[in-house]
């Protein structure tokens, strides 16, 4: 053993020797990074400020924005009919059935007394409505009005010297402008969330009722549940939206983000605060946007502007000289180029507002004084004999086969239904009318007779394309 253990630290020794006399001889190699010619070396520092210093100031508008948003918790109560066995539903009539639900949603107070804005769905139909404010005192809301149009409303707490954030100029906002919003996405309360303004005048097609405004305010501000009737606010702290809704496959923020233009709150909430209700006012047109292929079509020579493809008979603009096939390309010198842009302005407009509309005619720019009605004048027109165009909605005799499709003698198919009385009260396309008032109609004079009749109201009946019997009623 003591042969074997001299002979194994020889060797191990001997392999030591080698491989230091390698090292001490090796030649090596450096690597070099030679300074370019004419390019002079700057030097970087590691530690010291990461974000240049002329970014937006976020602190004062947050600081602002947070104490005049506030959390809302709606309770809802969904009602059903029940049977409680298989036999009661051939014996005996069910039993109601409710099942109470709960939202949250955000809110902006726009006064010091207690007026807060918010979403219409996050506090229609709801039986009771709680605000928490950012200080965390909780009140009982009253709900002042709603509006579906447009999905805003407006609640009422009893508070004085509120916080309050005041109005911008939605007019102003620019695409690229940093704004934030604020509300309480998942209960998480007082979130503030920041990014640009990436579109204006959007129209995303989610109010989905006839005569809904949508030209929302798109932005990169993350948003989610819960956000909804927040605040969009400008780096000054003023409030130029109300976030609305998401664009989304999940129901969650991926990155687009819309708010209610302010000018349309403000007009909403001051309809609200002084008669209770919205005043709408009507230019009495109906528009086609213009395309690339509509302009082929009709050979007109530019794509700016809305196309009138009707006057009603008796409104606004007929009575100001507006034609059928003039193009409205402004209103107050605010430009028009699609239909959310025309809903945008006439939506902050009000009855008895004289304003200037511009239009194209065979190419000639002609301005007319236009005096804006409300929605329930009586606006018809009658094109033909052939049609008749009425509170906003469009009746046409049904033809030959179609009589023979439905067995009826007589009758008239609503073609289009457009803001006013009809809409109001649930009316859609496709809809067979068949009586008013309990008679039988068979001419467009006799029709439109029937349905100006004031003195008791208007009843019709009807039928849709799928076999549903209905009716609507009028009331003045």
């Amino acid at each position: 053993m003591k042969k074997y253990l001299g002979i194994f630290l020889i060797a191990v020794m001997g392999g030591a020797v080698s491989l230091g006399l390698y090292k001490a001889f090796e030649k090596r190699t450096t690597i070099y990074y030679p300074k370019p010619e004419g390019v002079p070396v700057k030097q970087v520092a590691l530690y010291g400020p990461a974000i240049p210093g002329n970014l937006p100031d976020f602190e004062t508008a947050a600081s602002i924005s947070v104490h005049a948003v506030v959390h809302i918790k709606s309770d809802f109560e969904k009602k059903s009919l029940v049977y409680d066995d298989f036999f009661q539903f051939f014996n005996s009539s069910p039993r109601e059935y409710i099942s109470p639900y709960t939202a949250m949603g955000s809110g902006v107070i726009v006064t010091a007394d207690g007026y807060i804005v918010t979403n219409n769905h996050v506090v229609q139909d709801a039986v009771n409505v709680i605000v928490t404010l950012n200080d965390k005192r909780v009140y009982k809301a009253t709900v002042v009005g709603t509006d579906p149009s447009t999905d805003l409303a407006l609640i009422r707490i009893d508070a004085k010297g509120l916080p309050f954030l005041a109005y911008g100029n939605s007019d102003n906002v620019k695409i690229g402008e940093w704004v934030l919003a604020v509300g309480n996405p998942f209960n998480l309360t007082s979130t503030v969330t920041a990014g640009i303004v990436s579109a204006k005048a959007r129209d995303i097609n989610i109010l989905g009722s006839q005569g809904a405004v949508e030209s929302f305010i798109q932005t990169d501000a993350a948003i989610n549940p819960g956000n909804s009737g927040g605040a969009l606010v400008n780096t000054s702290g003023e409030l130029i939206g109300i976030n609305a809704a998401i664009a989304s496959g999940t129901g969650y923020y991926t990155g687009y983000s819309f708010a209610i233009p302010v000018n349309i709150v403000k007009k909403v909430v001051e309809d609200f605060m002084k008669f209770g209700k919205i005043q709408r006012a009507y230019l009495g047109v109906y528009y086609h946007e213009i395309d690339d292929q509509f302009a082929k079509d009709n050979a007109l020579s530019s794509l700016s502007g809305v196309y009138i493809s009707d006057v009603i008979g008796g409104g606004s603009a007929d009575i100001a000289g507006i034609k059928r096939g003039d193009i409205l390309t402004g209103i107050q010198n605010k430009p028009v180029n699609g239909k959310s842009e025309l809903m945008e302005i006439v939506s902050q407009l009000s009855p008895g507002d004289v304003v200037t509309v511009s239009v194209l005619r065979d190419g000639k720019p002609l301005d007319f004084q236009v005096k804006l009605v409300s929605e329930n004048s009586n606006q018809s027109v009658a094109r033909n004999n052939n049609q008749l165009k009425i509170y906003g909605a469009t009746f046409e005799p049904l033809n030959e086969k179609e009589k023979a499709k439905y067995r009826v003698a007589n009758g008239f198919k609503i073609t289009q239904v457009e803001p006013g009385k009809f809409s109001q009260v649930g009316l859609k396309p496709g809809f067979i009318l068949l009586t008013v008032n309990n008679k039988p109609v068979s001419s467009i004079e006799g029709l439109k007779s029937a349905l100006s009749d004031k003195s008791n109201g208007v009843q019709i009946e009807g039928i849709y394309p799928n076999g549903m019997s209905a009716f609507y009623g009028l009331s003045w």
